[in-house]
C-alpha cells in the first residue's frame, strides 16, 4: 500500500485524461478553455500502465476526470481499460453531463461503476448563468438513464455559491426525497484564478451541516475508499447528502487519494505547487517496478495539509487542471 510519512494510505486515484472542458462554469473557467486542445495527453496505453501500477500498490478505485473526460473519443476504451485492471474494484467518472443521454449506455457497457454528475442548479436560468449552457434537462434525463441502467453509485456535485444557488437548498432537498442518489454540496475553493470570485461567493458548509443535523439527518460511516465528503442519510429520503468542506478542521487527516494529470504528472495534493513528471516511466510495461519505486519515494514529500485555510492555493489556477 502506498503510504506517506503521516501514516495515510492511498487506495484512490483521480486520473485526469484531458484538461479541455466545453463548459464555462463561473467558478472554474468563466472565459472558457484557453489551452491547446491538441496537447499530448496520456495515450490509452499510458493510462493502462498508470492504472496497473497503482493497482499493484493497493489502489482499488480510479476516478476518471478532466477537464471534461467525454471530449476524448476513446473514453469508453479508457473506462474499459480501468475496469479490466486486476485489483481495481471501482471504475468511476466525473462529468459535466454534456450529451449524457447519448453516451451513458456506452459508458455503462464499458464497465462504469460510479458516475458523478455536476448540476449546480435545478433552475434552468441559474444553471445557464453558472455553466454557460442551457442543458439542464439533458443532464437530468441522462441522470435518470444512469439509474435505469443500474450504475451502482450515482452522485450529483453542486458547488455552493453565495447569491447564486445558496437559496435553493429546499428545492434540492425536495428533489432528493425520491432520488436514490447522493447529492454533494461542495464548498467553493480558492484557486489562483478566482480570488475575487471566491471572496464574493464562498459559503461555509458548516452552516448547512448544522441544519441537516437539526432536521434529523444522521451522519453515515465513511467507507474506506470514499472521497472527502461527510455523508448524511434520513429515513424520509431515498437520497443522501454529502458535504465537502475543505476549510473544515482536520479535512486532510483522512486523505486517501492521489492525482495524475493528463500530461503524466503526479500531484500529491490538488493544491500542490507543481506536479512531478513521471511520463518517462509510462513508455513500456516492464517499467512498472521502477514506476512503483518512484511513487513510494515521492510520497515522502506529501504535506500534512493543503493549507487552503491559510490562503494558499499552490499551482492550481483552476479546477479543470486536475478535475477537483
Amino acid at each position: 500500500m502506498l503510504q506517506d510519512s503521516f501514516g495515510r494510505e492511498f487506495h484512490y486515484l483521480r486520473l485526469s485524461v484531458t484538461d479541455v472542458c466545453n463548459f464555462r462554469c463561473t467558478y472554474c473557467l468563466p472565459d472558457g478553455y484557453e489551452g491547446k486542445p491538441d496537447r499530448a495527453f496520456l495515450s490509452l496505453d499510458e493510462l493502462r500502465r498508470v492504472a496497473a501500477a497503482f493497482a499493484a500498490t493497493g489502489t482499488t478505485k480510479i476516478r476518471i476526470t478532466g477537464g471534461e473526460p467525454s471530449v476524448r473519443a476513446d473514453l469508453p476504451d479508457i473506462i474499459a481499460a480501468v475496469k479490466a485492471t486486476p485489483g481495481i474494484r471501482t471504475a468511476a467518472l466525473t462529468t459535466n453531463g454534456y450529451k449524457l443521454p447519448e453516451r451513458i449506455d456506452t459508458w455503462a457497457a464499458a464497465g462504469l461503476d460510479a458516475l458523478n454528475l455536476s448540476i449546480d442548479s435545478l433552475d434552468p436560468a441559474m444553471f445557464h448563468a453558472i455553466t454557460g449552457h442551457e442543458r439542464l434537462q439533458e443532464l437530468l434525463d441522462g441522470l435518470d438513464r444512469a439509474l435505469e441502467l443500474g450504475i451502482a453509485t450515482v452522485k450529483v456535485n453542486t458547488v455552493l455559491l453565495r447569491g447564486c444557488n445558496d437559496n435553493q437548498i429546499d428545492r434540492f432537498l425536495a428533489w432528493l426525497r425520491d432520488k436514490p442518489i447522493t447529492l454533494r454540496f461542495i464548498e467553493l475553493m480558492q484557486t489562483g484564478d478566482n480570488g475575487e470570485f471566491f471572496r464574493r461567493h464562498h459559503v461555509a458548509g458548516e452552516d448547512l451541516r448544522r441544519r441537516l443535523l437539526t432536521e434529523g439527518w444522521t451522519q453515515t460511516i465513511r467507507a474506506r475508499d470514499a472521497g472527502p465528503a461527510q455523508e448524511f442519510h434520513h429515513a424520509d429520503y431515498r437520497g443522501r447528502i454529502g458535504l465537502i468542506m475543505p476549510y473544515s478542521k482536520d479535512f486532510c487527516a483522512t486523505c486517501n487519494r492521489l492525482r495524475m494529470s493528463a500530461t503524466g504528472k503526479l500531484h500529491l495534493c490538488l493544491f500542490s505547487e507543481h506536479g512531478i513528471d513521471l511520463r518517462h516511466l509510462l513508455q513500456a510495461d516492464d517499467q512498472r517496478d521502477e514506476l512503483i519505486a518512484f511513487l513510494r519515494a515521492r510520497l515522502a514529500d506529501k504535506k500534512v495539509s493543503h493549507f487552503l485555510q491559510d490562503g494558499f492555493s499552490g499551482g492550481t489556477r483552476h479546477l479543470a487542471m486536475l478535475g477537483g
